[in-house]
């Protein structure tokens, strides 16, 4: 349906809905381009980094000398367990995961990421949540502008992709955006479970208006207003990094 959102985490992320008519934001990097609905667009754009944040943190950091760190999809089930025991905002911990630039909600790539706030008593554990909290920060950025851009309020939202498997990740999202967040079932296959019921509309079993009712959901994750109030703060401060910062990452990077 148009202006029902969903988010996709998977290596890179992206905030998308349907709208029904054309518009460009060049200043954001984003368009509405036609869509597979005949008559419709939707709303392209895309953050480009987000489980590879994840990855990143694996191979490069936690687990860079474990020649079984590819084969063993346990590691990010771990990263789970660690972020649930660690408060919300990571002990004041700020991570910005521009790893490879960014192109939305900004179109920069010379900026780069990085670990803001760190001190001594932080623990590795503290930097799991924050790498995990610095996507959504990221994600909020870019999820204020598409609202923005189709001037609706996007309430519930669906989430897919792998990341949408991590329940903590989920109810992060939940936290910082103060939507309430729809992990939909076996998220990593949503792409094909698209394609396989535009392919079912082509054949004339359903049409696009009874999608939305075949959906099905893992669990709902409900904002916590607390930690949004507190996740605002530091999202702010995030907002603040990346102005006060983008000419030294241009000095830097260009």
């Amino acid at each position: 349906q148009d202006f029902e959102g969903h988010i996709y985490v998977g290596t890179s992320s992206w905030i998308i809905c349907h709208v029904p008519f054309k518009k460009t934001d060049i200043t954001h990097n984003m368009a509405a381009l036609p869509s597979s609905i005949p008559g419709r667009y939707f709303v392209a754009n895309e953050q480009e980094t987000a489980g590879a944040c994840l990855k990143f943190l694996r191979d490069n950091v936690l687990f860079c000398d474990d020649p079984n760190r590819f084969n063993n999809p346990e590691v990010y089930q771990e990263f789970d367990k660690i972020v649930e025991n660690v408060p919300p905002g990571s002990n004041g911990l700020i991570f910005t995961p521009w790893l490879f630039g960014e192109r939305t909600p900004i179109e920069n790539h010379t900026i780069r990421g990085g670990l803001h706030n760190i001190s001594l008593p932080v623990k590795r554990d503290d930097i799991i949540r924050a790498v995990f909290e610095g996507v959504v920060y990221n994600s909020k950025w870019l999820f204020d502008l598409v609202e923005k851009f189709i001037k609706r309020k996007m309430d519930p939202v669906n989430i897919i992709g792998g990341g949408a498997q991590s329940n903590v990740w989920c109810q992060i999202y939940a936290d910082v955006l103060n939507r309430t967040i729809r992990q939909v079932k076996n998220p990593i296959m949503a792409n094909a479970r698209g394609a396989a019921f535009i392919a079912a509309v082509g054949l004339g079993y359903c049409s696009f208006d009874d999608i939305p009712d075949l959906v099905q959901y893992s669990n709902i994750f409900q904002p916590n207003p607390e930690n949004h109030k507190m996740y605002l703060q530091l999202y702010y401060e995030f907002l603040k990094l990346y102005k006060n910062n983008k000419a030294m990452y241009h000095r830097l990077n260009k």
